[in-house]
């Protein structure tokens, strides 16, 4: 019997190339839920400097989020180390979710709302949420406030951690294995592709350049333009008249989110100040009274300025730079102040 052999067509073969390398073709090597660490080291970017290790005893993911969440490691052999802050935890000032719609802006008018349909609070410090994926900390003015202590900080990830358990929470420099721990929980909440609002057309892109197995300077590029590589600080001063303000005018709507997601994350039942505030008329009837007043219980003076520690009380206030708070944004605070001291009842929606 002749054996018969077919010959795929050149036009069989154009149809089934173009099928592989259509944007609907499944993707193999790209999904939402890739880290963008890994992905730009596919694409031929050095990896970030701060990996963790893990060769040192009792380094693990659960003693570093512990560390982050409550302050506290456990060791391999089951005891627990000391308390790292009297005072503080990392979730004190920073989030460990994501906490902006568009990563590759620092706008806190669009980060208030965000926050709030995710039931976080709204923070001083930047997310701990990708911190693993920046490669520049305490950027900005952060040396008009730390100084030197910054320069070692600002291009080590190590380093900054160190600088805010000594400095920012005034507690106890990490141990080896604590900070490795801590590294390795942050890499559990690194980015991923999906957090970076890329498009079809882009996802296609580095679909293409990941397949091609090659250095893809442009695609890196792509990739880095939908987040922050450093997240930005300015400082800024409170208004010259505290009376008249700043010349935005407030939204008591706003004010009533910023008081409860702020004010209220570290007031509340003192849990972090020393310094309690509720929803009370005579929370309220102070701030407004002190809100003129060049003193530390002007929400001017600590928003902009923050607080000292005292004698024998080491927490403090740590203050919003601009993008962590607008100027509108502490009117919209005067403005929810100055409307719940002149009214008996204002409905909340959190039942706080």
């Amino acid at each position: 019997m002749r054996k018969i052999v077919l010959f795929p067509s050149i036009g069989a073969i154009l149809l089934l190339l173009s099928w592989l390398w259509s944007p609907f073709t499944p993707l193999s090597v790209m999904n939402e839920e890739k880290p963008v660490a890994e992905v730009l080291v596919e694409l031929g970017d050095e990896p970030l400097p701060h990996q963790v290790d893990f060769s040192i005893p009792g380094v693990s993911v659960d003693a570093g989020r512990r560390l982050v969440l409550e302050g506290i490691g456990a060791r391999k052999n089951g005891k627990a180390s000391g308390r790292q802050s009297k005072h503080f935890v990392c979730t004190s000032c920073h989030n460990v979710e994501r906490e902006d719609p568009d990563l590759s802006k620092a706008d806190p008018e669009a980060r208030l709302p965000y926050v709030q349909s995710k039931g976080l609070p709204f923070l001083q410090g930047s997310a701990l949420y990708g911190v693993v994926n920046r490669t520049s900390f305490y950027n900005g003015d952060y040396d008009k406030k730390y100084g030197d202590l910054v320069l070692k900080a600002r291009n080590n990830l190590r380093e900054a951690i160190q600088l805010c358990a000594t400095e920012c929470a005034q507690g106890r420099i990490l141990e080896d294995w604590e900070l490795e721990s801590v590294l390795a929980y942050l890499w559990t909440i690194d980015l991923k592709l999906g957090d970076l609002n890329l498009t079809g057309k882009d996802m296609d892109k580095l679909e293409r350049a990941l397949r091609l197995k090659k250095p893809d300077t442009t695609a890196t590029a792509l990739i880095k333009e939908h987040y922050l590589q450093a997240s930005p600080a300015t400082f800024v001063t409170p208004p010259e008249d505290r009376t008249v303000g700043y010349t935005e005018e407030g939204n008591a709507e706003n004010g009533r989110l910023l008081y409860e997601l702020s004010c209220l994350h570290c007031h509340e039942r003192q849990r972090y100040s020393f310094f309690e505030l509720d929803n009370s008329d005579m929370s309220f009837e102070f701030l407004l009274k002190h809100l003129p007043r060049y003193t530390r219980y002007s929400a001017y003076q600590v928003i902009r300025y923050g607080t000292s520690p005292l004698n024998g009380k080491r927490a403090y206030m740590p203050h919003y730079t601009l993008e962590k708070m607008s100027n509108s944004q502490v009117e919209d605070l005067r403005a929810y102040i100055e409307m719940r001291a002149n009214e008996q009842e204002v409905p909340t929606s959190t039942g706080k």
